[in-house]
């Protein structure tokens, strides 16, 4: 009972909205698709009304479901990896080599500029807040030094240099990290953490007025995500991090074109 009682505690605080790890400054190339379709199409859609158009909403849709799909092929073995090295006999090494390999494999510098900076702010929340509420096992106990640990290279590391010792703080396997430390399985780990992207993206429509907040919860509600999560879990969530791929190439063409927007509300 106390084992499932801190997973749950630890899914509603790593589920929070309020956690300040700056999601909502991205929208992971959404404001980007949405400039160009409009450049490519020559439609123009006006700020409001707030829920959009009916062609906006259909493209957000097949926008959402694909970065899901190559969020989950790219990330999520990053994420599992790391929630599983609590009983590795380096686990600080684990995640340092999960975080160059993962650098090394996102070519795109808007993606990469998004995944360090909501990482730094994981290890910030973590210091200030999270690392009281380690689970009670030696696994946890492994990987919660070693997110400490973390939080204290990330502070030593000059930005643009790379060295043996260098450390970036990519997302993904800080997030499996924290919350195998906190408790969470990694079935609830991966589906979470798809979720959250699902959240933010979400949250970015309603502020680009593609859709109402109440369209946007009812998308995020809707049996059609909560299938679609679970499809990519089966299969993708067994993928070991040397074998993840981009799927959808596209995502990384918007994400990378957003900073040629002559203005924007997002920084990706």
């Amino acid at each position: 009972m106390a084992q499932s009682t801190t997973a749950l505690h630890a899914l509603l605080l790593l589920s929070d909205s309020a956690l300040p790890l700056g999601s909502f400054a991205f929208s992971s190339g959404l404001e980007s698709f949405l400039a160009h379709r409009k450049t490519k199409t020559g439609t123009h859609r006006a700020s409001g009304p707030p829920n959009g158009a009916v062609r906006d909403i259909e493209y957000f849709h097949a926008f959402l479901e694909q970065s899901l799909e190559n969020l989950a092929s790219t990330a999520l073995a990053y994420v599992t990896t790391a929630a599983r090295s609590g009983g590795d006999a380096d686990v600080k090494q684990v995640l340092l080599d999960l975080d160059n390999d993962f650098d090394a494999s996102t070519p795109c510098t808007v993606a990469r500029r998004a995944s360090i900076s909501q990482g730094k702010a994981l290890l910030a929340i973590w210091e200030r807040a999270l690392s009281s509420s380690t689970a009670p096992t030696d696994q946890a106990r492994s990987l919660s030094a070693a997110v400490s640990d973390c939080a204290l290279l990330v502070k030593s590391t000059k930005p643009g240099t790379a060295s043996l010792s260098s450390y970036n703080g990519h997302l993904p396997p800080l997030f499996g990290a924290v919350a195998a430390a906190m408790g969470l399985p990694i079935e609830q780990t991966g589906y979470l953490f798809l979720l959250n992207h699902a959240k933010a993206i979400l949250s970015a429509a309603v502020r680009a007025s593609v859709l109402g907040p109440y369209q946007s919860q009812s998308v995020l509600a809707s049996e059609f995500l909560q299938a679609h999560i679970k499809i990519l879990i089966d299969r993708y969530g067994a993928v070991k991090a040397e074998d993840a791929a981009v799927s959808v190439p596209t995502m990384d063409v918007w994400m990378g074109r957003h900073e040629l927007l002559y203005s924007r509300i997002f920084n990706s």
